[in-house]
């Protein structure tokens, strides 16, 4: 049992939300939590964007069958971000939150949804999955940057470059349908398509966003944490 200090500590976190959209989907999100029926609940919407991201893994693999199964993926991304983002949303409007349990639901569902989505664009046959693996490593360590900050800053960091998961998925629905325009033809060395490229440069990207972000935090808590001169 977590005790009292812990408690507090998991309700204070301060969210730390730059991105461009954020003031735009905020409104949106507002707008219908207040029309949410009584029967909705942050758990259901949960499992709606669970349900969304098993559309968008299940389009891109499909689409080794046909390019049409890529419209799947794209209304996946809709309803992921309708689930993903009303949960969190509809329980602080209603005053329901369960800070330790909604902190630990929505931050699993999330690893776990990133990895089907990821993972399917490398089964998809438009990106190698060696290359999608990358943008998937890339988002864990920024993830395990979020976690620790919230433990040694109180804060959890939402976007990063004013981009936050709305803005990628945005991005991701524009690179699904310029996989439907221009098909999967390797243009570099027989081998990569301009999918390996675009996907690996932001996974590369997200690393070094990972680095830069460790070193200022680091720097932050060394000054606030001084070494012990004379420990003697």
């Amino acid at each position: 049992m977590a005790s009292r200090d812990e408690k507090i500590e998991t309700k204070a976190i301060q969210r730390i939300q730059q991105n461009l959209l954020a003031r735009s989907e905020r409104k949106v999100l507002n707008w219908l939590c207040a029309r949410m029926p009584d029967w909705v609940m942050p758990d259901l919407l949960t499992g709606i964007g669970m349900i969304g991201a098993l559309m968008v893994f299940s389009g891109y693999v499909a689409s080794n069958l046909g390019d049409g199964w890529l419209w799947l993926s794209i209304s996946g991304y809709f309803v992921q971000w309708f689930g993903d983002s009303m949960d969190g949303s509809l329980a602080r409007f209603r005053h329901i939150e369960r800070p330790r349990y909604g902190y630990f639901l929505d931050h699993s569902c999330d690893g776990l949804a990133t990895t089907l989505v990821v993972v399917g664009i490398g089964l998809s046959g438009y990106v190698l999955l060696e290359v999608a693996l990358i943008a998937l490593a890339g988002y864990l360590l920024l993830s395990i940057h979020a976690f620790l900050a919230v433990r040694v800053l109180g804060e959890m960091k939402l976007s990063y470059a004013y981009a936050g998961p709305t803005e990628l998925r945005i991005l991701l629905i524009g690179l699904t349908l310029a996989m439907i325009l221009a098909g999967s033809q390797p243009v570099f060395f027989g081998l990569f398509t301009w999918f390996d490229l675009l996907v690996g440069s932001i996974g590369l990207l997200l690393i070094v966003f990972f680095i830069i972000q460790t070193l200022r935090t680091a720097r932050r808590l060394a000054q606030d944490e001084p070494p012990i001169r004379n420990w003697r």
